[in-house]
Formats: C-alpha cells, structure tokens, sequence
C-alpha cells in the first residue's frame, strides 16, 4: 500500500530532520535512566525498547540503567514486610536487600533485557557487581531539627552511595555491539550489597564514560518554572538559582543534582525527558524542540 502524498511528505520531513542529529551522535555513547511509567506502561515499554533498537542501529552507543521502586514494594508487600522511607530512600535491612535484589538483578532487569531482544536489539543485563563495575559505600545521612543538639545520623541499612565505577565491563559490551542494562546495586568494601539511587549511578556513569548526553525519564514535562511552564534550555547557574528559590524542589532535587553533577564533571548535556511521552528518547534525540529540558554547562 503506498503512501498518501501528505503522509510521504511528513515522513521525508521527519527523516531528514533527524539526519543531522544521527550523524552527531554516531559512535557516541548516550547513558539513559529508566523509569517511572515509562517503566509500568506497556505501551510506553515497547516504544522505549524501539527508541533503543533503532539508536543501535544507527551507530549510538545506549547504556540503561534502571530503577524499580514500585516493584519492589509491591513483592514487600506480598511478603507481608512493610516498607520504611526516610527522606524519600527505602530503608534496606539484610532481608530487604535480599529482595532488591530479586527484584532489580532479577526480575527487572531481565525484563528489560528480553524487552529489548523482542524488538531486535542486542541486550546483555547485569548489576554493578559484575565485573566489580560499582563499589559502593554505606549511605549515612543527617537529619538536623531545633531540638537536636547536634545533627543526627541515620543508618538506611543496605542503602549505598557510588564510590568508585569501572566501566572495563560496559566499554566490552559496547565494543561488541551489545547494549548494556545496569541495575544499580553496587558491592562495598565491607562485602555487603548495597542499593544505590539509580539517577546517580547513571550521573556517575555518565561521567566515567565520558558520555554526550545524559537523559533522565521521569514522570513530568521537565523543568518548571515559577509560572508553572516548561523550560526548554537552561544553564547551571539559572538551575542553581532556581533550587536557592525553591521553584526546583522535592523529588526534583536529586535528578536535577545529579543532571548538574554530570555536566560539570564533562558530560555535554544532560535531559530530564518525560517518560510519559510515546519515543521520548527519539523525541529527545532527533528533533529539533525534544521533550524535556536541556542541561548544559554553559
């Protein structure tokens, strides 16, 4: 069946749109976290595993890494374990670590791994413990209130924080044509796993491979601004002017930080895209308004 004219001529348009934008990536590695409904919505499941597919096939090098909160509440909770937060981070004793585990090193991230082999591309999946990819610390935070003398630290459990990445294992898998899939549980010093905050273990990621882009999905359009609208472009300092405002605030905050870690530490840009658009990553990639905004040094 042949194209309507109208039709051929917005396909041409969108193709050659993209060129550009396929030649500039080509041969460079994009580090993407994965999550929010873009990880729960089937519809918007199998576009991302396209919008991979497809950056493959065309020479761009996708790294995932991945998250998985809400499943592993939601196997908590069939085990009968309630689930414990702490300025928003689940508080991981030995059992609950045992079920992170499953869950992100299982059944996670195999399920993104076959998502992505369905629909032609190359996946391999692992956590940051293979290949010693991630060491981890412990986590301690500090809480201040004015009836506290002093700080307080509180102990999360298993909850860690990157100390250290080598990438020989990714930059093997990308060198053979794979598509790495990270789970972000790292190993630490003291032979214990820990869970890490998967926005930054791709910040950190991102970092060390000395990526062109790093693209954070999320669950919103973006950057708001006071006003409630979208900011398409903005710079380190406007962003650092914003959270000193308060209009960057809450679970915002350690996407924007770890977005602002990136490309003060050599990353080009970083995206915070929304997830909740059909292709938001080819959106993102290949067009000239994108869906999101862009983060850059400068």
């Amino acid at each position: 069946m042949s194209l309507s004219t109208e039709r051929a001529h917005t396909v041409a348009h969108v193709l050659i749109e993209a060129l550009p934008y396929i030649r500039r990536f080509q041969g460079k590695t994009l580090v993407i976290k994965y999550g929010g409904n873009a990880m729960t919505d089937e519809r918007l499941k199998a576009s991302f595993a396209r919008d991979i597919v497809l950056m493959k096939l065309v020479g761009i090098n996708p790294v995932i890494v991945h998250g998985g909160g809400p499943q592993i509440g939601s196997l908590l909770n069939r085990l009968g374990k309630a689930s414990e937060f702490v300025q928003g981070m689940r508080v991981t004793d030995a059992e609950t670590m045992d079920v992170v585990e499953m869950v992100l090193g299982g059944l996670v991230n195999k399920e993104i791994v076959n998502l992505i082999n369905r629909h032609g591309g190359p996946a391999v999946g692992l956590t940051g413990k293979d290949g010693d990819l991630i060491r981890a610390r412990k986590l301690l935070i500090k809480r201040d209130a004015p009836e506290l003398q002093e700080p307080e630290i509180i102990d999360l459990g298993h909850v860690g924080e990157v100390e250290s990445i080598d990438p020989a294992i990714v930059h093997m898998l990308v060198q053979g044509n794979f598509i790495p899939v990270i789970a972000p549980i790292g190993m630490g010093a003291d032979g214990f796993s820990y869970n890490i905050n998967a926005d930054l273990v791709a910040g950190k990621l991102a970092e060390v491979l000395k990526a062109e882009k790093l693209l954070l999905l999320t669950n919103t359009e973006g950057l708001l601004d006071a006003e409630g609208r979208l900011i398409p472009e903005i710079d380190v300092a406007r962003v650092h002017a914003l959270i000193k405002s308060g209009v960057i605030h809450g679970g915002m905050l350690p996407k924007v930080r770890c977005a602002l870690e990136a490309v003060q530490s050599g990353v080009k840009t970083a995206h915070i895209i929304d997830g909740r658009v059909e292709h938001a990553v080819l959106l993102d990639l290949f067009t000239d308004s994108g869906v999101g905004t862009l983060i850059r040094n400068r």
